[in-house]
């Protein structure tokens, strides 16, 4: 079935014939003989059925095996990476990934004994230097956050099937709508469901999808952690996917739109969006994509400070750090996602002090160019 069919009709267990599923507000369920651990009928082990039914319509959107919820997109993201990394092991990732994942792997990973080493995902001739006899995992973004890079993803997953190594995506920016890793090759699929899934900003979620043998490593992983989804939270992301590919198309409208005007107006220095005609990736995100995203980023002239003006004279667009929803946001990288990060690491990855993100919500596009207009209009040039 089409996309958009999917999302309303996967992964319903209709119970008394209600049209939309129940919540199951229920800690534990009558126990069945047999089964490992994980299959103990218990909320914290992830199987209601308000999560298992969310776990199909994950699998049927996507083309995976199976799919596991999380209570967030960082215990999506950790989890995934300690399952498939022991002590002793290695992983190699994209050197501009969200802030969290970077303090994760710079912080946390080394503190388990796990090694880490950043690689340029547009410099595949640099890659196998930095693999080891011990390498496991190669993390990577479908489109970077904040300055939406797109690394030669196609070479990534020839890179590590070559090698025997598992190659991780977050597909949080661009959703299934725009790109479906796991038909491209790829071994994982991360998201943040928080953001494009769910769309209306009212909870935080994550989820994993892959093979049947993966996601069973992941989930025995989580299920130790505790990193349980609600099932309220359950029932709302389920019912919020059901607009998704509505939602997104809109997002890759007023997005490209939003970055063409901007990029024309002589208070903003440069944008980062891959529709655009300077973009370096440009050619790749038009062969890989179905559509650029929802999100972009602007350094304006001035710097810090005069970003913040920016976004404080925003009318419509809101100063909060997320994205994905059905309102327009805003951030500074500087002080929100990358905040972690030292100054120099920062400027490395394109993330100045000026730099602004924009996450582009279905408002009308020319009620979003006025709001954006009027607030650069008192820049100091």
């Amino acid at each position: 079935m089409d996309l958009r069919t999917t999302l309303i009709h996967s992964g319903l267990e209709r119970t008394d014939a209600a049209v939309v599923q129940p919540i199951f507000q229920s800690a534990t369920y009558k126990a069945t003989e047999g089964g490992s651990y994980d299959d103990i009928r218990y909320l914290r082990l992830n199987n209601s059925p308000n999560h298992r039914d969310l776990a199909v319509r994950l699998t049927a959107i996507t083309g995976g095996e199976a799919a596991v919820v999380t209570s967030s997109g960082m215990a999506a993201i950790t989890t995934t990476l300690m399952a498939l990394v022991q002590s002793g092991e290695h992983i190699l990732a994209q050197d501009c990934l969200y802030g969290g994942s970077l303090s994760f792997l710079a912080e946390d990973a080394p503190a388990m004994g796990i090694a880490v080493d950043t690689v340029d995902g547009d410099a595949p001739d640099s890659w196998a230097a930095k693999v080891r006899d011990n390498t496991r995992v190669f993390l990577v973004e479908s489109l970077s956050n904040p300055t939406l890079r797109v690394a030669d993803l196609a070479a990534i997953v020839s890179f590590c099937r070559e090698r025997g190594i598992l190659s991780v995506i977050d597909n949080t920016f661009a959703s299934p709508v725009n790109y479906r890793p796991l038909e491209a090759g790829f071994d994982v699929e991360v998201h943040s469901a928080t953001k494009y899934l769910n769309g209306h900003s009212d909870l935080v979620a994550g989820c994993v999808i892959s093979t049947a043998a993966i996601i069973d490593r992941v989930t025995h992983k989580l299920n130790h952690l505790g990193g349980t989804l609600d099932p309220h939270a359950c029932f709302l992301l389920q019912r919020g996917m059901k607009t998704l590919a509505l939602r997104v198309a809109q997002q890759n409208e007023n997005a490209a739109y939003l970055a063409q005007r901007l990029a024309d107006h002589p208070a903003v220095a440069h944008v980062n969006y891959p529709s655009l005609n300077d973009h370096p990736h440009r050619v790749r995100a038009e062969r890989l994509f179905a559509g650029f995203g929802g999100v972009l980023s602007f350094d304006v002239v001035g710097g810090g400070a005069e970003a913040q003006g920016v976004m404080d004279r925003l009318g419509l667009a809101v100063d909060a750090p997320s994205l994905g929803g059905v309102e327009t946001l805003v951030s500074r990288p500087a002080v929100s996602s990358h905040a972690g990060q030292a100054p120099e690491q920062r400027l490395a990855l394109g993330i100045s002090d000026g730099l602004i993100r924009v996450a582009v919500g279905i408002e009308a596009a020319e009620d979003l160019w006025a709001d954006f207009g009027a607030a650069l209009a008192g820049v100091r040039k």
